[in-house]
């Protein structure tokens, strides 16, 4: 009985972790993001050209395996500086900052690309779960539930009117070789694709899946229909 409670609630953990992320922190921060940019982009009008791309760029890596120094990462990719921070008393504490750092990215032509970028740091907990014998939670269990939490926020997101437009998940799944500038590249096809479609859509024609692009690697994130999120209510519909 108790083997069946673990493997419930291990099912759970990705909506739990998803539904926490949007939120206690994307659905405080993503409406703000927009009017942050335009304040750095009026003080640095040359930095932020590309206004398709003023959003925060997400990273979810399937492995969960998340630097806490993008530098370290890629060495193409350079911070650069801080957006306005907000600042809100929650849950008892004073005047919580939050706060977005720009990044530049250097491409093959080196030529620099800025944005907003950070990893889905639930995805440490999903990493610290799996290194931690407590939690019975193995590297399989970790590939899916990162799967799973990508799904779901991604189905959260789309219902989300107060943050259209000011996000990108860019979910990627690391080759086994070592590449150097893997990260710098995939997120630089994202930057790229965006301004793709802000084109496509100024000429009147439709982007192909814009919502369901995921990158440049095709990526094997098949999951049954069980496993998508629920609504938290019957009667929501």
């Amino acid at each position: 009985e108790m083997s069946e409670m673990s493997e419930r609630s291990k099912q759970n953990v990705a909506h739990g972790l998803a539904w926490s992320y949007y939120i206690g922190y994307l659905k405080i921060v993503l409406p703000r993001l927009k009017k942050s940019m335009e304040e750095f982009s009026r003080a640095n009008p040359n930095v932020l050209a590309r206004r398709e791309t003023w959003k925060l760029h997400i990273l979810v890596p399937l492995s969960c395996d998340v630097y806490d120094d993008l530098e370290k990462a890629d060495s193409n990719i350079q911070y650069l500086t801080d957006l306005t921070e907000t600042t809100l008393t929650r849950a008892g504490t004073k005047k919580r900052v939050y706060k977005h750092s720009l990044y530049a990215i250097r491409d093959e032509d080196n030529k620099l690309w800025h944005c907003a970028v950070e990893y889905a740091t639930p995805l440490q907990s999903l990493y610290a779960m799996s290194q931690d014998e407590c939690a019975a939670f193995s590297r399989e269990d970790r590939l899916e539930q990162a799967k799973l939490f990508y799904r779901t926020l991604e189905e959260i997101l789309k219902g989300s009117k107060e943050c259209a437009g000011t996000y990108r998940l860019i979910v990627y799944e690391e080759s086994g070789e070592a590449e150097t500038h893997f990260l710098s590249r995939d997120i630089l096809w994202h930057l790229r694709q965006q301004c793709h479609e802000e084109y496509a859509m100024y000429e009147g024609n439709q982007p192909h899946n814009l919502s369901t692009t995921l990158s440049s690697t095709e990526l094997n994130l098949q999951i049954s229909e069980s496993d998508l999120p629920q609504p938290l209510r019957s009667d929501c519909l």
